[in-house]
């Protein structure tokens, strides 16, 4: 599938993906993503559609609606929702083909540059890359553009011109426009050995994740990170791993200063506090010995579901599903006549459980404290009752005079995260 934009590059890399299609007889088809920003959308979608009628390849085009105003640029919303419909039209094991070339590597670098990024945003465009249930392929990224303008003129093609390539207010426009050329009059080679150091960096980035991954074969426990390990580490190998650690979780990355800031205020807190620092969309928070990431809103739940045997329950705030069915792999008993069931996130001021087999009766905070629960997951577990009475709390305990083998199961299918999965870097 190629994403076809419509203008000279993917144009010409839609030629020539149907000119290899054709050879070798695979499937070939193109989406035109439709942002509606310019008054000329709707003709550019229509040109898509000409060119593709031309040479025999279907065309989806896929309108998308964006939201100005939210905080969020343009052009990285664009770039989210874009990357979104071609995710979601690309087939199990299908191949993307974008027609990112080598002046987009420079554009990247140099925006890499700006924000400080490290290794692994200066290692810039990657050639190939895993995407949604296939790959994502840049054929065309070894090439400059004026050899790929020189190549659509050669074959007569023709193509859109967004008027937007002409706003300096996006930086890559600027660059584009202001600073490359400048650069390119004094080092005509600039773009091949930006192109050299970038390699250099994915190279060194590569390292890091290997070393990474063996740091975490000693520090991972589950999604946690055991604190102990850490100090045994160098600053820039903690780092490293942190950064692993978070980019594992989906977490929004921190700044040099707040991974600092983590070590600080959490690592080195003293015992007995119960520290934690947000960033973005993401909560850090230290529990007996290991830090956890979590979402930073996360409060206790006051809900009650009803709990109908064989229906599936929606929880709140992402906790996921649950449902109850009857089986003989089951651990509750069946409720009486006058035990309607329900979901509850807590129980009544001053009321005890007995878990089975523990001994004695316990206030809940206490059996939190027992079972190891961090205080920013109480009152988010989901408990089982029987009219008022609570029989059991989700992958934890089931209390006395509850549990019989053969009766009523439970499947709770979590969907709680820290934060938005945070995919590779997409230009």
């Amino acid at each position: 599938m190629v994403a076809y934009s419509g203008g000279l590059d993917s144009t010409l890399l839609l030629l020539l993906a149907d000119r290899f299609a054709r050879e070798r007889q695979l499937p070939l088809r193109a989406l035109h993503v439709h942002h509606g920003l310019s008054p000329n959308a709707d003709a550019w979608a229509e040109q898509c559609a000409a060119v593709c009628r031309q040479l025999g390849v279907p065309l989806q085009v896929a309108r998308v609606q964006l939201n100005r105003g939210n905080g969020e640029s343009l052009e990285a919303q664009a770039r989210t929702a874009r990357y979104g419909q071609l995710s979601a039209a690309l087939a199990p094991g299908g191949w993307l083909l974008t027609a990112h070339h080598q002046d987009d590597q420079l554009e990247t670098l140099l925006l890499a540059l700006k924000r400080g990024a490290g290794p692994r945003g200066l290692a810039g465009i990657l050639p190939s890359q895993p995407f949604g249930k296939g790959a994502l392929l840049r054929p065309l990224l070894t090439v400059s553009r004026q050899d790929l303008a020189e190549a659509a003129s050669e074959a007569g093609l023709s193509w859109v011109e967004d008027e937007s390539n002409q706003d300096l207010s996006y930086d890559r426009n600027f660059l584009r426009q202001r600073v490359i050329p400048g650069l390119r009059a004094r080092w005509p080679a600039i773009a091949q050995t930006a192109a050299r150091s970038m390699a250099l960096c994915a190279e060194q980035q590569a390292l890091l994740e290997e070393l990474a991954a063996e740091d975490w074969r000693l520090a991972g426990e589950g999604e946690a990170l055991r604190i102990t390990p850490l100090h045994e580490l160098s600053p820039a190998r903690r780092n490293n791993l942190l950064r692993h650690w978070i980019r594992r979780q989906g977490g929004e990355m921190p700044a040099r200063d707040q991974l600092a800031r983590l070590w600080d205020e959490l690592v080195l807190a003293r015992p007995d506090a119960n520290p934690q620092l947000n960033w973005g969309r993401v909560s850090c928070r230290r529990y007996q010995g290991l830090l956890h990431l979590v979402r930073p809103d996360l409060a206790p739940l006051t809900e009650q579901i009803p709990l109908v045997p064989d229906v599936l329950v929606t929880l709140p705030d992402r906790l996921g599903s649950l449902q109850l069915k009857i089986s003989t792999e089951g651990q509750l008993r069946l409720p009486e006549a006058d035990e309607p069931l329900s979901i509850r996130f807590s129980v009544a001021p001053g009321q005890t459980l007995t878990p089975q087999g523990r001994g004695g009766s316990r206030r809940l905070k206490k059996l939190w404290q027992e079972y190891g629960v961090p205080s920013w997951q109480r009152g988010r577990i989901p408990m089982i009752f029987y009219g008022e009475t609570p029989a059991a709390a989700l992958d934890l305990f089931i209390c006395e005079g509850f549990a019989r083998t053969g009766n009523l199961g439970l499947a709770w299918q979590r969907l709680d995260s820290p934060g938005d999965t945070e995919a590779e870097s997409l230009p």
